[in-house]
């Protein structure tokens, strides 16, 4: 199991940058699968420490889903550019992987992690296990 602690070892700058975005707001959003493979987007709550973890009402429908298929995808909150500077936006994060049951709720075995922000064009920095931190910039 991929634990979000990984990633802080291996980039910590990238994963600064993922964690702060992940925190700028109280609201994220998650994506699973239904039953016929079709996606679901749902608003959730989730904590980034140690590992990525978040919790679910027990007859919610993401909570089906996930038992169904544990696949799925987080995204951080969407914070507008500043109307005055369109290239100072700070940004979006977006972490996937597959949702692990625990007593208190679940945690992320992470298969993905990707940071999207402006710098001189679209930059776009992910992390994969086995393959590390990588960044590129499209015009």
């Amino acid at each position: 199991m991929v634990a979000w602690g990984e990633i802080e070892a291996d980039a910590p700058e990238f994963a600064a940058r993922v964690r702060e975005l992940f925190q700028a707001r109280k609201h994220k959003t998650m994506a699973t699968l239904r039953a016929d493979g079709s996606p679901r987007i749902s608003g959730i709550e989730t904590q980034i420490g140690e590992q990525a973890t978040f919790g679910s009402m027990p007859d919610s429908r993401k909570l089906a889903d996930l038992k169904r298929d544990p696949r799925l995808a987080l995204h951080s909150p969407s914070v507008d550019p500043p109307e005055d500077d369109p290239g100072a936006w700070i940004g979006e994060a977006k972490i996937s992987g597959r949702a692990v049951p625990t007593k208190d709720g679940f945690e992320v075995d992470i298969t993905e992690v990707a940071l999207t922000y402006l710098d001189g064009g679209l930059a776009i920095e992910s992390w994969h296990p086995g393959r590390g931190h990588a960044r590129r910039v499209r015009d």
